[in-house]
């Protein structure tokens, strides 16, 4: 495929997703499968971040939901009235709160997502493969603890009753929680969050698509490749590590705060370690280290649990309700993913592989 066919066809699929929501409309089906595909775009820009780190760079990361975690509280800690009711200081300072725009939400959360990631990868540049995957998940659970327990003597981010009252995302003053009339048609504020989560994954994938084809992304594949025959081609491992680290942070810094002003609500029951593993098996169903296969296990295991949802109901009356359905969902999820790595181990979409000789024809052969 040629440059301009790969053009034209992210352009077709572009177009495809903004009008997605006007069918939906248009067929009065509700404003349930538009918020099912918001919430799986927010894990595409996840699965981005993560293939950055896994796909490009090689190193397995199972702490990823950390830097998530940290995009949403930072959003909800701004854009609440939490710091206000427990801080007199901030209350003197923002009588009225803070209510950030959208242009300055998104820088933040991806600084504060990067730092953290730099802080991670500082201490595990010298571990590889399994011992990787155990540091960084102990990251991960320590963010997750800290959450649940920064409550006490002093209250950040209010234990495990979680922060409510998030604003919701303003662009140019307006909230897109509220309803908007277009050329005489009715937006709801989920369409026109799901169309901001579509052009922050379209930024992202022009992001990762350009870093994939640049000196750094060819670096990082070195490492991913050989990381001593790296070195000894003069690539710092070092700082292409951190480097990584703290790109692939800066997608889970953006996601989370787009999630927080989203639902208007967090707890951190929504970081827990099943989030990064699913994260994780986003990467690795799809292709990893291939942008449209990362985009399209995305996609499926996101939309998966909600599909199924109704597929389990049925099995469950099936057996006289003796099996839960929301057990039942996730049994289907993961026989689901074995199905498919048994008969795709490479992903759905595997990146093409190079440095193998073209196939010779047979007259050629003869």
């Amino acid at each position: 495929m040629t440059q301009a066919q790969k053009l034209l066809a992210f352009g077709l699929c572009a177009l495809l997703a903004i009008s997605l929501p006007l069918f939906i409309t248009y067929f009065e089906l509700g404003n349930g499968p538009i918020r099912i595909f918001a919430i799986a775009l927010l894990y595409v820009l996840l699965a981005l971040g993560l293939n950055i780190v896994v796909g490009y760079a090689g190193l397995l990361d199972l702490g990823y939901v950390a830097f998530y975690a940290v995009g949403a509280y930072m959003f909800a800690l701004l854009a609440s009235p939490h710091l206000t009711m427990n801080f007199e200081w901030f209350a003197n300072a923002f009588p009225d709160g803070l209510h950030m725009p959208l242009w300055i939400v998104i820088p933040l959360g991806a600084g504060l997502a990067a730092i953290a990631g730099v802080i991670l990868g500082t201490p595990v540049l010298k571990l590889r493969g399994d011992y990787l995957a155990i540091v960084t998940l102990g990251f991960g659970e320590i963010i997750r603890v800290f959450m649940l327990n920064l409550e006490h003597p002093v209250n950040i981010t209010n234990g495990p009753r979680g922060i409510a009252g998030i604003d919701p995302i303003s662009v140019f003053g307006v909230p897109l929680s509220q309803k908007q009339t277009w050329f005489g048609l009715d937006i709801p504020g989920v369409t026109l969050y799901y169309w901001l989560f579509l052009a922050l994954v379209v930024v992202s994938v022009v992001i990762c698509f350009r870093l994939e084809n640049s000196r750094i992304g060819r670096a990082w594949m070195a490492i991913r490749e050989d990381e001593i025959a790296a070195k000894a081609m003069g690539i710092n491992t070092r700082n292409m590590k951190l480097l990584a680290f703290g790109m692939g942070a800066t997608f889970g810094g953006v996601a989370g705060a787009m999630f927080a002003g989203f639902q208007g609500f967090i707890s951190p029951e929504s970081f827990s370690l099943q989030e990064s593993i699913i994260i994780v098996a986003m990467v690795v169903l799809g292709g990893m280290g291939h942008l449209p296969g990362v985009v399209l296990g995305a996609l499926l295991l996101a939309a998966l649990p909600e599909v199924l949802r109704y597929v389990a109901g049925d099995l469950q009356n099936l057996t006289g309700g003796r099996l839960d359905a929301s057990i039942l969902r996730q049994l289907l999820i993961a026989l689901a993913m074995i199905i498919i790595m048994l008969m795709r181990p490479r992903g759905l979409w595997p990146a093409p592989e190079h440095g193998k000789a073209a196939p010779v024809a047979a007259k050629e052969a003869a």
